[in-house]
């Protein structure tokens, strides 16, 4: 692959979205696929006002790379080897005051949206989506608004304001006995020999559970669901 340009200025200053200077906004991908990571940084740099300054496989580079490279946005997979990537945008924003930071994910809920803006970062958008939509959104964060794939943010702000309907509400009949059966204390290949599906299937059950409790493991989803009535 290609190597990715980088700058390291001497005393870089927080991060500031360019404007009317001309200067491209700056990213840093975070991003352990080569083919997806080659594929973002073509669709960036072909463009007039935005450039990648830097790639990181880990949450633990991504740290690195942007203290040292200061980009204006990190555009964040949730999902790397070392760790959620959404755990990461406090520590993210500390090493670099000023960087904004939008996540990528594969699938996304209004309760991961709002665990996004919680943590501070400035958007959430589905792999799903095309390059241009990836494209405005770093220029809508970098330019200090959110970003957010259709349907997301309207969910992610109930939430937050307490408007949401309580809390399991959006879980479909299958994931309610998948819920159950992780309160029993069963794991995925348990779960699907009760329900009779193929262990994949039970595995995309529990993280549906997780994603719509807003929970980040099985355990935690099942403290909440206790702690909300959901389980007795």
């Amino acid at each position: 692959m290609p190597s990715t340009p980088q700058t390291t200025p001497a005393s870089p200053p927080p991060s500031a979205p360019p404007s009317s200077t001309g200067e491209r906004i700056t990213i840093l991908l975070v991003e352990d696929h080569d083919m997806v990571a080659e594929a973002m940084r073509l669709a960036m740099d072909r463009t007039d006002d935005l450039k990648v300054v830097g790639r990181s496989l880990s949450v633990k580079d991504a740290l690195a790379d942007a203290a040292r490279l200061r980009p204006a946005v990190v555009v964040l997979d949730r999902r790397l080897p070392d760790g959620d990537g959404i755990d990461a945008i406090t520590a993210l924003k500390a090493a670099a005051p000023g960087t904004r930071v939008l996540v990528l994910t594969g699938e996304g809920t209004p309760a991961m949206a709002a665990h996004v803006t919680e943590a501070g970062g400035s958007g959430l958008i589905l792999k799903a989506g095309n390059l241009r939509e990836l494209q405005d959104g770093v220029r809508m964060v970098a330019a200090g608004e959110v970003a957010f794939s259709k349907g997301l943010l309207s969910g992610a702000l109930d939430m937050l304001t307490g408007r949401t309907s309580e809390p399991g509400a959006t879980l479909t009949p299958r994931e309610r006995e998948t819920l159950t059966l992780l309160g029993d204390g069963l794991g995925p290949a348990e779960i699907g020999q009760r329900l009779g599906v193929a262990l994949n299937t039970a595995r995309n059950h529990v993280q549906r559970v997780l994603e719509k409790l807003g929970a980040r493991s099985q355990l935690e989803a099942v403290a909440m669901a206790r702690r909300e009535g959901l389980l007795r």
